[in-house]
């Protein structure tokens, strides 16, 4: 059974919350869910983003796959970074590992209009 590690939907009509779960590939989005590992809200701000490190390991390290979002959201927080040095017999203390803060997008150029 081919597992992803991706975002499932939650909250209203354009007020996204996000669950980050465990899930079979073949599952819809919203659908059924193996696990779930934490949780996204693009619209705070700061955006914030938790879960639980010692079941994204876990799933990770059984052969999950995160999804190219998740996998941008764990490189942010520094995850593979932590579990690198963790592996390596360090403390959380003696990594001093600090999430990256938000990119910064460069806002859209103005179409002129045609007269």
């Amino acid at each position: 059974m081919p597992v992803k590690i991706r975002l499932a939907r939650t909250g209203r009509k354009k007020i996204a919350k996000f669950r980050i779960v465990a899930a079979d590939s073949r599952m819809t989005r919203d659908g059924r869910f193996l696990e779930n590992i934490g949780t996204y809200d693009p619209q705070a701000n700061p955006k914030v983003f938790e879960f639980n490190a010692d079941r994204m390991n876990h799933w990770i390290k059984s052969g999950a796959q995160p999804t190219v979002t998740v996998k941008n959201l764990l490189k942010q927080d520094r995850f593979f970074e932590k579990m690198e040095g963790l592996e390596k017999g360090l403390t959380p203390e003696q990594l001093g590992v600090e999430r990256k803060g938000e990119r910064k997008r460069k806002p859209k150029p103005k179409k002129e209009k045609k007269s």
